[in-house]
């Protein structure tokens, strides 16, 4: 039987999909290479409004375009809006749970031509094991290492539908590293829905995992997809400064510069906090690219408010600002707030923080002229390479160049959303 995977969302979706991915086709199910399949999984996102109706309309779409296909759904959208969907005529439907069991599951339904409908209690699971042999879909790995969430951020819906925080065994984050290494990933990228906090349940750190990982050989690049500012201390800090295979970005999220609505928000930390945290990593790395996330529109967000945050993002000076309009979740503190925003108005506001994101890392890439850096390869078509650096610049270069290696690049032109240059080869400018 064929089968094609949909994913939306974030990064901890991707490798939960490449592991359905695997173990599909390690058992006989092959990938689909056209519009038909005879299953289908759409694996949701739940994190705004956007994202619930996307994933809606995906279901929907995949029935009536496929009517005798089998539709698995599952994810973050599903677990938060099962009542709601499980009349769109869906044969598996499970939450965040049993992805790793896929299998195991279409054959139960293969059997009984049964609808199946799996759910748990998000707050007490644990940490469902893991482990993807090969990332077949990108040149860089990624690997879970960590799920669930304890904040509880008065915006946010992910705690409740991911659950409480819980780790990877950390042998067998070490040894999926080395298997991936093994197989030809130079770099792989750490993610979690709270990636900071891995260990915590079992008296490790991310610090000591990434410092257990640098060992392995072959692995040359270790990107942490996303952490908390309240998650860098000194022992990081410490690490950021020695350990050069850890790259040279991170993605910290201020969603808001405003300090009332910081507070409002439920978020752990004040401007001053936040800033001086920045500073201290570059510090130990000048030239580190520092990404974000922030909301606007948040409820009874005056036009000063949104004003101190824009300020304090010119301060910070990010290399980019992933811009969110703010989302109202039922089930959270932010939904019952008085003085919603108008829909224009947040919109307005977001149009706004994206020209200065776009501004922010045009500056950024603009540093880098002239400057020789290591390019990672991912995609090679019609004569024009592209890759990533350390930190985290999207370099397009005039050549045929071999995926999934590195080569020294010299940038020559830069613009807000990638940069270009040539390859070198002992120091002369090859093109």
């Amino acid at each position: 039987m064929t089968f094609k995977i949909i994913t939306l969302g974030c990064k901890v979706n991707l490798y939960e999909s490449e592991i359905m991915q695997e173990k599909l086709l390690n058992n006989g199910f092959i990938l689909a290479n056209d519009e038909h399949s005879d299953i289908i999984i759409i694996n949701t996102c739940s994190v705004t409004n956007v994202a619930d109706n996307k994933s809606k309309k995906l279901i929907r779409s995949a029935r009536r375009d496929n009517k005798n296909a089998i539709i698995v759904v599952c994810g973050c959208m599903a677990q938060n809006k099962q009542e709601e969907i499980k009349d769109l005529a869906i044969d598996i439907l499970i939450g965040n749970k049993d992805k790793s069991k896929i299998v195991e599951l279409l054959r139960e339904y293969l059997n009984n031509k049964k609808p199946i409908i799996r759910f748990y209690n998000a707050k007490r699971l644990e940490f469902e094991n893991m482990q993807v042999d090969k990332f077949n879909s990108h040149t860089r790995a990624f690997m879970k290492i960590q799920d669930g969430c304890n904040n509880y951020c008065t915006y946010c819906i992910i705690p409740y539908v991911r659950g409480s925080i819980r780790s990877k065994d950390f042998t067998s984050a070490i040894e999926e590293t080395k298997m991936l290494t093994k197989n030809g990933h130079k770099e792989i990228v750490l993610t979690g829905i709270n990636t900071g906090a891995y260990g915590k349940e079992f008296g490790k750190d991310l610090v000591d995992l990434i410092t257990e990982m640098s060992k392995i050989s072959g692995l040359e690049r270790i990107r942490i997809s996303s952490i908390e500012i309240t998650e860098i201390n000194e022992k990081f800090l410490h690490m950021l400064k020695t350990n050069d295979k850890v790259c040279n970005h991170l993605h910290i999220p201020l969603q808001s510069g405003s300090e009332r609505i910081l507070k409002l928000m439920g978020r752990k930390y004040t401007k001053k906090e936040f800033l001086d945290k920045i500073d201290k990593i570059r510090e130990v790395r000048k030239d580190i690219n520092i990404t974000t996330d922030v909301i606007v529109g948040f409820p009874s967000e005056t036009e000063k408010d949104f004003k101190e945050c824009l300020e304090f993002c010119k301060l910070l000076e990010f290399g980019k600002i992933h811009v969110f309009p703010y989302s109202k979740r039922e089930g959270t503190k932010a939904a019952e707030m008085k003085e919603q925003l108008d829909n224009g108005l947040k919109k307005e506001r977001a149009r706004t923080l994206i020209a200065l994101s776009d501004k922010m890392e045009e500056v950024y890439n603009k540093k880098f002229l002239n400057q020789k850096l290591s390019v990672l390869i991912e995609t090679n078509k019609e004569g024009i390479s592209t890759g990533l650096t350390s930190n985290y610049l999207k370099v397009l270069i005039s050549d045929n160049l071999e995926v999934n290696r590195n080569y020294e690049v010299l940038i020559k032109e830069a613009e807000k959303d990638s940069v270009y240059g040539f390859i070198m080869i002992e120091n002369k400018i090859y093109n």
